[in-house]
């Protein structure tokens, strides 16, 4: 043999090797034996949903969406976002259904696309939890900031504000400056958030929708109250004029939907807790839909009402709510309002946290992560070590990013998350017919092929528009983009590719094959 046929075949090898897919059956096997206790049931998955997806988009992302692109129109966003959402969400509960696994999309995609795409998915899903959980700490801590404020208790900014701010121009154009300090009051809210998951998902659920009942309670109120201080002048123009790019205009509007898009992810969550539910096959698509509807109608709702009392264009904040119940000018409304926002925005970090936690315990569990993610502690029944280096890791993001870049990250990875879960349901569909599927998505092959569209076309604008940033003057956010994908590579092929545990298994069958 040549010397470069040899080294054709050791780069198809190689190359092989980065396609080995996980067999369905081995799948199936470890749902069952992963020593998670299965103590969630159908009310509980939804509960840990809403609290995920209410909590992050109106409390956090609405404002931005509505003052940087959308205006008003940030209703149209919404739905645009929701339809997108719709579609995967019928192939997450299929997939769900069939394979009841604590990696949900990660391991969809070990099964159908092989180990390269499923080290991918790992890596965009951490941008869908890890980073969204950062997001959220950046609005908790803004919303514990204008609370001790209106009880006269001042923090310095610098304990608050991020090294890194997004300063926005008269014509609403977004540039990057540097100061002095770190968002210790969000790094603080994570490490906490963390801690109370060290100590068992049983109780951490009952603690949530404690706080997910809390959280609805003051949305309503807000709505109920907010309609009688709306101005109907704030929605004139319903659809600003475009100001160029993606400002205002219908090119605004899908900006704001790729902006908003990280805000549906609590059915995702419902997914990572498969391994924990009592009834998987059913509990979790009940979850995942019932969130869907439920979230879709409240944000509608308080987004109406959000942009018919403050103007749109003063929108451009970590903590919205907070400034609608100000100008309403009723401070009692405003104390319950930005106490259940406080405790809202801890039920995302903790909804978030934990599915994060479950993805890399996953991936550590394939020797695709260091093997401490999947540590699980003998009396709480977690995987404790992980889950206490991801709130360090998130922590750290916190003090450091604005929510500008924060949630752009978190769009991008839950956009091309989504269009892959639905490709896996159209790969499954294919190869795998006879799979048992308890629930099924209708449509046939319809809705997994409108559902990977629908989340791509909704993420082009925002990476159009990074584009155009970084050719303008502004290339931050592409630049931590493209830093994020190298990072994650680079992880792989250090170690992931070397340690993976699927790989080693072929190995030693070929091996022992070649000796017989």
């Amino acid at each position: 043999m040549t010397a470069a046929a040899s080294r054709l075949g050791q780069r198809l090898l190689a190359l092989k090797k980065l396609l080995l897919r996980k067999p369905l059956a081995q799948i199936q096997q470890e749902a069952g034996s992963h020593g998670l206790r299965r103590v969630l049931g159908a009310f509980d998955l939804m509960q840990l949903g809403i609290g995920c997806v209410i909590g992050a988009g109106i409390f956090v992302m609405v404002g931005n969406a509505a003052a940087q692109y959308a205006g008003p129109a940030v209703i149209l966003s919404f739905l645009l976002a929701f339809v997108a959402c719709g579609f995967a969400g019928l192939c997450y509960a299929e997939l769900a259904s069939a394979l009841p696994v604590a990696g949900s999309a990660y391991t969809y995609a070990y099964a159908t696309m092989g180990e390269a795409v499923a080290w991918s998915m790992g890596w965009l899903l951490l941008l869908e939890y890890g980073i969204s959980a950062a997001a959220v700490a950046v609005g908790w801590s803004e919303t514990l900031v204008n609370l001790l404020s209106s009880a006269g208790i001042e923090l310095p900014a610098g304990l608050s504000q991020a090294p890194i701010h997004a300063a926005q121009t008269p014509d609403a154009a977004i540039h990057f400056v540097f100061a002095w300090g770190a968002n210790l009051v969000g790094a603080v809210g994570v490490l906490g958030a963390s801690a109370v998951l060290l100590f068992g998902v049983s109780g951490s659920a009952r603690a949530n929708n404690i706080i997910v009942a809390v959280k609805l309670g003051v949305l309503l109120l807000f709505i109920g109250i907010g309609i009688f201080h709306v101005d109907p002048r704030n929605w004139h123009p319903f659809l600003p004029h475009n100001q160029g790019g993606f400002t205002f205009g219908w090119p605004g509007v899908f900006r704001g939907a790729s902006t908003v898009f990280f805000a549906y992810i609590g059915f995702e969550a419902v997914s990572t807790a498969a391994s924990e539910a009592r009834r998987p096959k059913v509990d979790v698509p009940v979850g995942i839909l019932g969130t869907l509807i439920v979230c879709t109608i409240i944000y509608v709702l308080v987004a109406l009402v959000l942009t018919g009392i403050v103007p749109y264009r003063e929108l451009n904040v970590a903590a919205p709510i907070a400034l609608a119940v100000d100008r309403i000018g009723m401070p009692w409304v405003g104390l319950i309002v930005k106490l259940g926002a406080l405790a809202g925005l801890t039920s995302v970090m903790l909804t978030l946290i934990y599915g994060q936690s479950r993805i890399f315990f996953s991936m550590a569990r394939d020797g695709l992560l260091p093997a401490f993610f999947a540590r699980i502690h003998p009396r709480f029944g977690t995987p404790w070590s992980g889950t206490l280096v991801l709130g360090v890791i998130i922590a750290i993001i916190t003090a450091i990013f604005p929510l500008d870049i924060l949630g752009d990250l978190v769009s991008f990875g839950t956009a091309l998350a989504f269009a892959l879960v639905c490709l896996s349901v159209l790969i499954l569909r294919i190869t795998q017919p006879d799979l048992v599927r308890p629930f099924r998505a209708p449509g046939g092959l319809t809705v997994p092929i409108l559902g990977a569209a629908a989340s791509v076309i909704v993420v082009i604008p925002m990476l159009l528009d990074m584009i155009v940033k970084a050719a303008t003057g502004e290339p931050l956010p592409l630049l931590v983009a493209v830093a994020y994908l190298a990072v994650g590579a680079g992880i792989y092929a250090a170690y992931g590719y070397r340690r993976s545990r699927l790989r080693e298994s072929l190995e030693v069958r070929s091996y022992s094959r070649a000796g017989q």
